[in-house]
């Protein structure tokens, strides 16, 4: 063997300090160094804690546990929260914090969300090309922004009522990423037909560099307009969002009664967050305000007649399948024809058959975005289970009901709202709900109060959570997606264009639990 070939053959020498270092790189992968040596730490002090005290140590673990983990959905950004929430978890279990039998138990019981989420969202999947359709007819031949911006959060607050927020924000994500793709590739010189890195500025023409700003600022404004309207729509119903179904099972109200319940909160809120939205692109206030350019106008305009010039028959039926399906779902949720998730199973059975998806890697495709956050459903209800095993809470709990009756909903939704801010508001509703739950088994709480803080906790966890990225799924989705960096969508852009909506959403809603349900 020639001597360079036996040099390449010969394996790279290997010690206990490399070793080492390889396992600290793969540990929590591209995570941050001081994230990494934080997790290691709360792990080794939780351990150090339960081996020093011994079986006192369960209501100090317990709170450590709590804040560990929400730590980890604050810094989401950094790791997915999946990874080191569910090391804190199995830590849980096997220091006797919670035993696996409690964890199972939480999971039953949270079933309905759990096939809400495996199934609704992978069948709203194979609804994309419909809503793409919608969106961008919407896009082209709306020309005032004021009205566009309007209808874009109307219809992601419809959509989002009916269908799952994630989906809908992936939705306009592709529309934005599509539009600005196209306008890019023209700026640049090309063809539709030709390929090109949207990434790159540098083939861009040099007057074109101050139209391209503006149609990054056009598009900004309404991917957050749109954003929030999947929450003013998520807080109506039980399945706009994850913890809404979680809170209608707990209160046994089905679609009708959720949206009754709500509707004294849910509509005051629509009206403002619709007001806002308009009085945002008036004033220009906070990133609002841009209007597309008349040349990108006719570009967009012209891509679309060429698209729709290359649609075949096969495609457009496709479109009407899925139209058909949409009503379907409608009115099977309007009626409660069986659970959620299970008219989900059933719209991925009808799309599918009717669109012609025959291939089990084409129907796969459609549970990536589901599963990673099902998963970490599963190590939240694992935390809860902690806080249950350790009556973590109930001081808390015992605190709200000392309070005059009138008062104690105000105080709950702002408990939840805030703490929903800066972690997920899941994981809030989970945690609230299921105390309160245990409260009023317990005859601590009467129905119609039981009523009341249910109410509010709903309407907390869902709408001053849109102040950041990480109380909000959609605002993450958003943030980690491919389109901001495109558009110059950093985090703090983000908080400070969705603050004039958080302070009127937390406003209207605070009134509207107070003052409006009865």
């Amino acid at each position: 063997m020639p001597h360079d070939q036996a040099t390449l053959a010969t394996p790279r020498p290997s010690s206990p300090r490399l070793l080492l270092g390889g396992a600290f790189r793969n540990f929590l992968g591209n995570s941050p160094i001081w994230y990494k040596i934080a997790i290691l730490a709360f792990l080794v002090f939780n351990a150090l804690c339960h081996w020093s005290l011994g079986e006192q140590s369960g209501t100090l673990l317990g709170w450590l546990l709590l804040g560990q983990f929400i730590f980890t959905l604050a810094m989401a950004l950094k790791c997915y929260p999946l990874l080191p929430g569910g090391l804190l978890a199995l830590q849980a279990v096997a220091l006797g914090l919670t035993s696996p039998e409690s964890v199972l138990g939480e999971v039953e019981h949270n079933l309905a969300v759990i096939l809400l989420l495996m199934f609704m969202v992978a069948g709203i999947y194979f609804m994309k090309n419909l809503l793409l359709f919608t969106f961008t007819k919407l896009l082209i031949h709306v020309r005032s922004k004021y009205l566009l911006s309007l209808l874009f959060s109307v219809m992601a607050a419809f959509l989002s009522a009916f269908l799952d927020a994630l989906t809908v924000t992936a939705v306009i994500i592709a529309i934005a990423v599509g539009f600005y793709s196209v306008y890019h590739k023209v700026a640049s010189g090309k063809s539709y037909d030709h390929n090109h890195d949207h990434n790159d500025d540098a083939p861009v023409r040099a007057e074109l560099r101050t139209e391209l700003d503006d149609f990054r600022a056009f598009l900004r404004s309404l991917l957050m307009h749109g954003a929030v309207g999947t929450a003013l729509g998520g807080v109506a119903t039980m399945v706009g969002e994850p913890q809404n179904l979680l809170i209608a099972k707990e209160m046994e109200w089905g679609f009708a009664d959720f949206y009754l319940n709500m509707l004294p909160v849910s509509l005051p809120v629509l009206v403002a967050g619709l007001l806002t939205c308009l009085a945002l692109e008036k004033l220009q206030w906070f990133g609002y305000g841009a209007a597309m350019p008349k040349t990108i106008r006719k570009i967009l305009k012209d891509y679309d007649h060429y698209k729709a010039s290359k649609r075949t028959n096969r495609e457009r039926a496709q479109l009407i399948a899925q139209a058909l399906v949409a009503v379907f779902l409608v009115t099977a949720l309007a009626l409660h024809l069986a659970e959620v998730g299970l008219i989900g199973l059933a719209v991925i059975v009808l799309l599918t058959s009717f669109n012609g998806v025959s291939d089990e890697h084409q129907i796969g495709k459609a549970f990536q975005e589901a599963l990673p956050f099902t998963a970490l459903l599963v190590v939240f209800f694992t935390v809860v289970s902690v806080i249950h095993s350790q009556h973590l809470f109930q001081p808390f709990i015992e605190m709200v009901l000392a309070q005059p009756a009138e008062g104690q909903a105000g105080l709950l939704f702002f408990a939840n709202g805030l703490l929903s801010a800066i972690s997920d508001n899941v994981f809030v509703a989970t945690v609230y709900i299921s105390e309160l739950k245990a409260a009023f088994l317990r005859g601590d709480l009467g129905a119609e109060q039981f009523r009341l803080l249910a109410i509010a906790v709903n309407a907390g966890t869902n709408l001053p959570s849109v102040a950041t990225p990480n109380g909000q799924a959609a605002f993450l989705f958003l943030l980690t997606s491919a389109i901001a960096p495109l558009l110059r969508l950093s985090y703090g852009r983000m908080v400070i264009m969705a603050f004039p909506y958080a302070v009127v959403m937390t406003v209207v809603g605070y009134l509207g639990v107070t003052h409006l349900v009865s």
